[in-house]
């Protein structure tokens, strides 16, 4: 089997859709000798910052000598971005021959009745993965919601971690952030330890009540003590217990993401389950980075890429843009999904574009460009569309060098994805 054979039948189960529920997942690995049973886990949920705070978790253990698995979702413009081991994409030899080895097995459970979904069997596949390679810990991030998404198969972890919860995913986790947190708080388990970011306060309530009915320990972020020296596009210059280090994911709210990260880091310290000292801490969280997160791609013109595609990160990308780009006059590329909650990101953003390009992206959820334009025109009276987001990146960039103005490209991941090669080979 190839490697480009084996990515063929991974997507080949991409036609079964995403259905919640752990019964397919728990005969698969079942098959598989339960690999998941053989590691330790910090698993992590929430609506926005999950991928920031687990890469913020992962660098710091990775510095401090742990063999580190790191399980993401989505992956941006490599597919062996979700399943990563001290930071680095397994091989495609690696991906390959756990393909090889455990594919037979979701054919035979079709055969049987039992349809495995693509999520489903990339998971069983991380869990493989790393369970094989041995990692003294994996860093889990779920993937919609957490009670019944496919990476809660596992026992207690030693922490579960809650970042920012906000409305995403409604028809499928709820339609009030009381649900949807309900949901998210589905990963935390009796014999373990919780950290939450700071929430909404009705979402608050549902943790703390979660927590309190599992006799679970709740750690909050707010009780991290973390300064901010500075800030810049380039990232933000901390201060964590007398050691200084550049925290290059820019803006408030990864601010808040890392005193999360941090928050999870202590409560284990503490509990003596893992062994951080604070310089191991402070190079890791300095080497972390999250591609598409207010990521500074150029500096003239200013091009940045975003991943926000729901209110809750469309607000953070909103203040950001007021905190580092003020007065500064931005040209806007975006593509959307039609089942996000694309009104009220509109709405959000009215009045911060000077223009406003609208681009399909490549996916079968995705809002039309066309349709997308005549929404945002309300926000932005300069909107048009275009056929692809390269021929809208290419006007934006030109006119943007032209003014002295800045582009940004936001509204979705796989938009990120898609584009983010092609910026970085135009602007080498």
């Amino acid at each position: 089997m190839t490697y480009d054979s084996a990515l063929e039948k991974i997507h080949s189960l991409l036609t079964f859709g995403s259905r919640p529920g752990l019964d397919r997942m728990r005969t698969l690995l079942s098959e598989l000798n339960n690999p998941q049973d053989k590691l330790k886990y910090i698993h992590v949920a929430g609506t926005n910052g999950k991928g920031s705070v687990c890469a913020m978790l992962s660098t710091a253990l990775v510095e401090a000598g742990y063999k580190t698995g790191l399980f993401i979702s989505p992956y941006i413009t490599d597919f062996r971005e979700r399943i990563q081991i001290d930071n680095v994409p397994v091989s495609k030899e690696t991906l390959t021959k756990a393909v090889e080895k455990t594919f037979p097995i979701v054919e035979r459970l079709r055969e049987n009745g039992t349809i495995i979904t693509e999520f489903e069997y990339v998971n069983a596949l991380q869990f493989y993965i790393h369970a094989k390679e041995g990692c003294d810990l994996v860093v889990l991030e779920t993937g919609m919601g957490g009670l019944l998404d496919c990476t809660n198969v596992i026992k207690p972890p030693l922490c579960s971690v809650i970042t920012t919860i906000g409305l995403d995913h409604t028809a499928v986790l709820g339609d009030t952030i009381e649900k949807i947190a309900e949901q998210k708080c589905g990963i935390i388990k009796r014999g373990s330890l919780a950290v939450t970011s700071k929430q909404d306060s009705r979402a608050m309530a549902v943790i703390e009540h979660t927590a309190n009915s599992l006799d679970v320990p709740l750690i909050k972020s707010g009780g991290v003590r973390l300064e901010v020296i500075s800030q810049s596009l380039k990232g933000s210059l901390v201060n964590y217990k007398g050691e200084k280090f550049l925290l290059r994911l820019p803006g408030s709210h990864q601010i808040e993401n890392a005193k999360t990260a941090l928050a999870a880091i202590e409560a284990l310290n503490q509990k003596g389950l893992i062994k951080l000292n604070d310089s191991e801490i402070a190079a890791g969280f300095g080497k972390a980075v999250n591609p598409a997160r207010f990521e500074l791609l150029s500096e003239n013109p200013i091009v940045l890429l975003d991943g926000a595609h729901n209110p809750n990160g469309i607000e953070a990308l909103k203040n950001a843009i007021k905190t580092f780009l003020p007065n500064k006059k931005i040209i806007c590329v975006t593509g959307m999904l039609a089942d996000k909650d694309i009104d009220s990101s509109i709405e959000l953003l009215s009045g911060v574009f000077a223009k406003v390009c609208t681009v399909p992206v490549n996916n079968p959820r995705a809002i039309s460009a066309e349709e997308l334009a005549e929404k945002f025109s309300s926000a932005c009276a300069d909107t048009k569309s275009f056929n692809s987001p390269q021929a809208a990146f290419d006007t934006a960039f030109r006119e943007a060098k032209e003014n002295g103005g800045a582009v940004l490209i936001c509204g979705s991941l796989y938009l990120a994805g898609e584009i983010r090669p092609y910026i970085i080979e135009k602007i080498k």
